[in-house]
């Protein structure tokens, strides 16, 4: 299944449950793919997908997965794919594609700018690691120095932070509607 929900004239809320995950973020104008006739937005999964795990498939190479704008995330994790082998459970965007709530198969690791929105919106989501273990992969790879390094957010105190590749971090998928 693949998202192509078009919700009008009611609307869901942030934290309502809805196609396999809870609304965690709603379009506004200026996002890539806001449509004033639609109401559409990023859907994140209930729970985390690992609680641990590495950005990368153990081989340091440069992916280029470097969007870190809203709508971006799909299209970091395609590249990421792309770059790190057929989608596996031993990288984070793999596993974030191999994730199937509510029967749904377009899931995907967020940008950096949509993990924000999800820290933004997580007491209406809920199920984050909010202490020192908070902290949550991007699929936005760093562009410059240190090319081995990627974002992620510290759900602790809010900040988007890099960090190498190779370290063990939660990730939490993310789909649009």
């Amino acid at each position: 299944m693949s998202g192509s929900l078009n919700i009008t004239p009611n609307s869901p809320s942030i934290g309502d449950s809805l196609e396999g995950g809870k609304v965690a973020y709603i379009l506004q104008s200026g996002d890539t793919g806001y449509d004033s006739n639609y109401i559409k937005g990023i859907i994140v999964a209930t729970s985390n997908q690992s609680t641990g795990i590495q950005w990368y498939n153990g081989s340091f190479t440069t992916t280029s997965a470097t969007g870190t704008a809203i709508g971006t995330g799909l299209s970091n994790t395609n590249t990421i794919i792309t770059s790190q082998g057929a989608t596996a459970t031993s990288y984070a965007a793999g596993l974030a594609r191999a994730h199937r709530g509510g029967g749904y198969t377009d899931w995907y690791l967020p940008s950096k700018d949509e993990l924000n929105k999800l820290y933004l919106n997580r007491v209406a989501i809920g199920g984050f690691i909010s202490n020192s273990n908070g902290l949550y992969w991007s699929s936005s790879e760093i562009q410059s120095y240190p090319y081995h390094s990627a974002w992620l957010q510290d759900f602790s105190n809010g900040g988007p932070l890099s960090i190498f590749k190779d370290f063990d971090v939660n990730i939490r998928a993310i789909r649009s509607f």
